[in-house]
């Protein structure tokens, strides 16, 4: 081969290395940690302050790609659609800000209570399901405990939300139901945070 035919085929080497680097689709990443500000949802909430223990999640869904189900046993890992952090740390970012906003509460983890009232909120998600154009569902045990002494409530709390086509819509369903499972643990943070009974909520 002369050396026309050499450089003829390095540039169809070329070709191909460049055609295939732009055939990659770019890679999106989501968060579930809401967008601040917005309206406080629960203006009647008791405020308090709180300590949130690190989240757990899932093995399956615990790696940077998210994760969806399809049909009855398959999964699907997307390459293409990331979280931009750890999954616990998002789930704990969101219920976090979610607390914040609608009870005034305060997330004073690792900082000192200064005399107030404070519990301490442990979350354990034992299913984090995603099925685009479904639904969006997480199965979680939490506890609160007052710290200056008292009994803490150990509940367990199943949400599921309907989502629409795309996965914008799924990962707003996630933060929706991590909205309401914010709701049911601050209500009973408040209560344990003033002293007063609680018990988990219903359903």
């Amino acid at each position: 081969m002369n050396r026309w035919g050499t450089l003829n085929v390095a540039i169809a080497a070329l070709a191909l290395v460049l055609g295939a680097c732009g055939s990659v689709p770019p890679v999106r990443y989501y968060t579930l940690v809401p967008a601040p500000g917005g309206e406080v949802s629960a203006p009647a909430a008791r405020s308090f302050q709180f300590e949130l223990l690190p989240v757990t999640v899932p093995a399956q869904v615990d790696q940077p790609q998210m994760v969806v189900r399809q049909g009855g046993q398959g999964v699907a890992v997307l390459q293409g659609q990331r979280w931009i952090a750890p999954l616990g740390d998002e789930v704990r970012g969101a219920l976090s800000a979610d607390l914040v906003r609608d009870f005034r509460a305060q997330d004073i983890t690792g900082l000192p209570s200064e005399g107030h009232a404070t519990v301490r909120i442990k979350l354990d998600l034992r299913r984090f399901d995603s099925v685009p154009g479904s639904y969006a569902f997480i199965d979680a045990a939490w506890s609160v405990r007052p710290l200056k002494g008292g009994e803490p409530v150990a509940c367990a709390s199943r949400i599921s939300e309907t989502v629409g086509e795309g996965y914008d819509a799924l990962v707003q369903g996630h933060q929706q139901a991590i909205n309401r499972l914010a709701g049911q643990i601050g209500a009973v943070a408040g209560a344990l945070a003033a002293g007063q009974p609680a018990r988990c909520p219903e359903g």
